[in-house]
């Protein structure tokens, strides 16, 4: 992910019975492309009470779905930042083929205290965030 994208191909294990993307195989590759892009930045997300005192719970998603997909069509990742606040953030998954956006996808996330209770995201996390480019004018 250096580049910042992950890339995959997809195979018929990814389709329907007619070789088209089933709808729900892009959450593990949102996960994927989530984890790893933490791991680069120094930070493992089950691990963020050890590292920095907190937790993030997911609390939303979806995806939108733009263009078909079939079998062995490959895809790339690329992260955005669709929103930040003071205790959430939203990061964004525009998965290409070739330069077209195919799928949106995005997850929300909510910082934790390790209590549970609300806590605002953590300088280190917003730094990190803040790599991400933005979309549509979040607020970064």
């Amino acid at each position: 992910m250096s580049d910042g994208h992950l890339r995959f191909q997809l195979s018929y294990g990814d389709c329907d019975t007619v070789g088209i993307a089933y709808f729900a195989i892009y959450y593990p590759w949102m996960e994927r492309a989530y984890s790893t892009w933490l791991y680069s930045h120094g930070l493992r997300s089950g691990e963020l009470a050890e590292q920095l005192g907190f937790i993030t719970v997911g609390v939303h998603s979806e995806c939108t779905y733009r263009a078909m997909v079939r079998v062995f069509d490959e895809l790339a990742v690329r992260l955005v930042l669709d929103r930040v606040g003071s205790s959430s953030y939203t990061v964004g998954f525009d998965f290409l083929r070739d330069d077209e956006v195919v799928t949106h996808g995005s997850m929300t996330f909510v910082c934790r205290t390790l209590e549970g209770g609300k806590a605002t995201v953590p300088d280190a996390l917003m730094t990190i965030l803040r790599t991400l480019p933005s979309v549509g004018g979040a607020a970064a």
